[in-house]
């Protein structure tokens, strides 16, 4: 959610020596361009990754998602178990918990009308994205964010009036239905799992981690990343990346 391809530049850089590695920016975030009435939903998305990588040839894939990407791949998953090789989750939306109550205040803003006018003030003022009551909760060490990557989460979401519309939608389309209804496939999914989670996380806790791994035939026992919170792939890349090769070679 905000985010885009470039939060995974950490893992791209260290790891493409053992993974041909492909970070998609999602509908209505990114470098993504998508028709004014298209269906921007997470199941929307999931369907979306199949395309893409039916469109590149590649059968099979170790999938990693974090936050809204998490939920969509689970959604992706349980929809198409043969395509899994290994899946990754990190802290994301999970079973009724989306969107979580720490983040229904921004819905809430959204829903108001008041997406640009937020958008323009952070980035306008790099300090508001860092801050407890935006995107600093989000961090671990939110001043240690840079200016840049600011511009390039955030720039996209204004580059015309519909590319901010897109975001609105995606907002609004935002309803647990999707990731409760894969719950039965989901339950099914046999693809080896690697569980990593954020301990300090106000979006989402500890606990879903574990009700992952229950619900996960193939999970592994959750990794706990103690004080991390919801943007660790970029804050502790190196532990992460780790983990991952760890996960890969098994």
């Amino acid at each position: 959610m905000l985010l885009n391809k470039h939060m995974w530049r950490h893992q791209i850089g260290a790891l493409s020596d053992l993974r041909r590695c492909i970070a998609v920016d999602l509908l209505a975030h990114g470098d993504t361009e998508i028709a004014a009435a298209q269906d921007v939903s997470v199941t929307a998305n999931a369907k979306m990754l199949k395309e893409v990588l039916d469109a590149l040839h590649i059968d099979q894939v170790d999938l990693i998602g974090n936050d809204s990407g998490g939920g969509i791949c689970q959604i992706f998953a349980a929809l198409n178990p043969d395509r899994v090789r290994t899946l990754t989750l990190t802290n994301c939306d999970t079973h009724d918990n989306w969107p979580p109550e720490a983040f229904k205040p921004f819905v809430e803003m959204v829903a108001a009308g008041g997406l640009s006018k937020t958008l323009n003030a952070m980035l306008g003022d790099k300090s508001i994205y860092r801050s407890p009551g935006a995107l600093g909760p989000a961090y671990e060490h939110p001043e240690a964010v840079r200016d840049e990557d600011i511009e390039i989460y955030l720039r996209p979401h204004l580059r015309n009036e519909q590319r901010t519309h897109d975001l609105e939608r995606f907002v609004g389309a935002f309803d647990n239905r999707h990731t409760l209804a894969i719950e039965p496939q989901l339950r099914q999914l046999k693809a080896p799992t690697l569980i990593v989670w954020a301990t300090d996380d106000v979006y989402f806790p500890v606990k879903w981690a574990h009700w992952l791994a229950e619900a996960i035939p193939g999970a592994k026992p959750p990794v706990e990343l103690s004080g991390a919170r919801l943007f660790f792939p970029e804050e502790r890349a190196d532990a992460l990346n780790q983990l991952l090769r760890g996960h890969w070679a098994g």
